[in-house]
């Protein structure tokens, strides 16, 4: 379910395919995200000189500096909550490193909202629109106090996805689950149609679960709540090492609720 102002017992200091939501892989056509929030393509600038001739977004391979991001003194991607998320590095995957790279909004709005307002991601994410419905989504988590960070994944250099790394026991979603400290949600969406219903949902769900596990030491299990509707998610979580234990009854969702233990993770 998306990150939303948790309830006074669980709040901490304040601070500051189609999709893999929650439950796709973007779901592995497209992972929708569990319990979503509100609800952007940008219409294409028309061409007037080849000069100006830029690549789709979704083409566009990230610099050095987008890739290694800088740990900023009251950035909720550098705090406690989530262990200094922006500082986590990359994965080897069978499909080429893989990292989660903090979302900018002046860099990254226009992709992100291009992708919610494909039809199959719209469907579980609920944030088709204009780029302004994206945008304040994003600004819920950027300007909160980390427990919820929305990154780009970030494939052999190539932003190809979207993904939220938040504190499911500091999130609402702990009212409906038996949540345990410093467990960890995830959300996500595959971005582009060639890159969903190939199996990758899988591989990057494993590899950010086990970038979650490795760098969150305090954290026994990464949870997702997938739509029950979303079989080609669910079925993503699954290959990923994720066990279905239970069905949820969210407030916009019957949700699959997914666990990803750390005791199994060399077994599933």
């Amino acid at each position: 379910m998306p990150p939303t102002e948790p309830p006074a017992s669980l709040t901490t200091a304040p601070g500051p395919d189609p999709a893999l939501a929650p439950a796709s892989e973007g779901s592995v056509q497209a992972l929708a995200p569990e319990a979503s929030v509100p609800s952007a393509a940008t219409p294409c600038d028309a061409l007037r000189d080849t000069v100006d001739l830029r690549l789709p977004a979704e083409l566009t391979v990230l610099g050095a500096e987008d890739t290694v991001p800088q740990l900023r003194p009251g950035d909720p991607a550098a705090g406690p909550l989530l262990d200094a998320l922006a500082g986590w590095g990359p994965a080897e995957t069978p499909a080429g490193p893989f990292q989660l790279v903090p979302v900018r909004l002046e860099r990254d709005l226009a992709l992100v909202a291009g992708w919610m307002n494909d039809p199959a991601v719209a469907a579980f994410w609920e944030l088709a629109g204009p780029p302004g419905i994206t945008e304040a989504h994003l600004r819920t988590q950027l300007d909160g106090d980390g427990r919820s960070v929305p990154c780009l994944g970030v494939l052999a250099g190539v932003p190809m996805s979207y993904w939220e790394i938040y504190r499911a026991d500091l999130d609402p979603l702990a009212r409906y689950y038996p949540a345990r400290p410093h467990d960890t949600g995830i959300h996500l969406l595959i971005g582009g149609v060639a890159d969903r219903g190939r199996g990758l949902g899988s591989t990057l769900l494993r590899a950010t679960a086990d970038l979650v596990l490795d760098h969150r030491p305090q954290c026994g299990r990464v949870v997702a709540e997938p739509d029950l509707r979303n079989t080609p998610s669910i079925a993503a979580f699954l290959s990923a090492g994720f066990r279905f234990a239970a069905e949820t009854d969210l407030p916009d969702k019957r949700a699959a609720l997914m666990i990803r233990d750390r005791a199994l993770r060399t077994v599933l």
